[in-house]
C-alpha cells in the first residue's frame, strides 16, 4: 500500500494564495458563512489568511468569490 501525498497536493506544493475578506459575512447564506469558516475562519473585514493553492480551496474560493480578494503568494 502506497503512502504519501495525493496528486493534487504534490502539484500545489509551492503555490499559496492570500485571501482577504472585503465584504461582510452577515446576511449571507449559511452555506457561504460555513465556507468562510472552512477557509481559515474569515470573520472580519480586511482579515487575511494564506492557504495552499489546491483544487479544493479553489472550489471554496469560487463559491464566495464576491466577498474575497485573492492574491497569489510565492
Amino acid at each position: 500500500m502506497a503512502t504519501g501525498k495525493t496528486a493534487a497536493a504534490k502539484k500545489a506544493t509551492g503555490k499559496k494564495i492570500k485571501l482577504t475578506l472585503v465584504r461582510s459575512r452577515y446576511s449571507r447564506l449559511p452555506r457561504h458563512r460555513a465556507t468562510l469558516e472552512g477557509l481559515g475562519g474569515l470573520q472580519r473585514i480586511n482579515q487575511s489568511v494564506v492557504l495552499n493553492d489546491t483544487p479544493a480551496i479553489r472550489g471554496m474560493v469560487n463559491l464566495v468569490a464576491y466577498m474575497l480578494r485573492v492574491e497569489e503568494v510565492s
